[in-house]
C-alpha cells in the first residue's frame, strides 16, 4: 500500500527541517514525560511497545537536507517511510515538505488502517509546516519543545 501525503510549502530552508528528523532521539524528546515509558532511541533507531507489540524503526538512508528514509525494524509488518525536504521552486529559504509511505499490509489491515494512515501523514505535514511558521498545532503542548521552537517558529536546533 502506497500513501503519499499532501505537499506543504514551508518557509524554512531544507536543512532546518531535515536536522530534527535525522536523529531518532529527537522523536522521544518531543514526547510528554508520561508517554516516554517503554520507548528507547539512539541516533539511528527507535523502539517502543505499542498496544502490546514491539515496534522498531530504523533510519535506512539519509540524503543530507533532501530526504530521510526509515524502515521497519521488528514491526508486525514491513514498511518504508520517506520524509522529503525538496527545494521549493529554487528558493533556498523554502521547502516543499511531504511524506511517502510504502507498507506491506494485508487486505484487512488496509481496510482498517488505510484512511487513518493517510490522515496521519497529512496531519504530520500540516503540523511540521505550522510549527515551522510559528503556529502551534491544536493538541500540541509547547513545553514539549524546550529547544528548537520559539515565537518565530522552528529553529532546527
Amino acid at each position: 500500500m502506497e500513501i503519499k501525503s499532501k505537499h506543504r510549502s514551508v518557509r524554512r530552508a531544507p536543512y532546518m527541517l531535515y536536522l530534527p528528523f535525522a536523529d531518532m532521539r529527537n522523536f522521544v524528546n518531543m514526547l510528554p514525560e508520561d508517554k516516554k515509558a517503554g520507548i528507547t532511541a539512539d541516533y539511528d533507531s527507535l523502539r517502543a511497545v505499542v498496544q502490546g507489540f514491539n515496534v522498531g524503526i530504523r533510519v535506512a538512508d539519509r540524503v543530507p537536507y533532501s530526504r530521510i528514509s526509515y524502515k521497519d525494524d521488528g514491526a508486525p509488518f514491513n514498511f518504508n517511510v520517506n520524509i522529503c525536504f525538496d527545494a521549493d521552486g529554487g528558493n533556498p529559504d523554502s521547502t516543499d515538505f511531504h511524506i511517502d509511505v510504502d507498507a506491506d499490509l494485508n487486505f484487512m489491515m488496509k481496510m482498517l488502517l488505510g484512511s487513518k494512515l493517510q490522515d496521519a501523514v497529512d496531519k504530520i505535514v500540516d503540523s511540521v509546516a505550522d510549527l515551522a511558521e510559528g503556529r502551534m498545532p491544536e493538541g500540541i503542548d509547547p513545553s514539549m519543545f524546550p529547544e528548537g521552537f520559539d515565537k518565530s517558529g522552528f529553529t532546527g536546533r
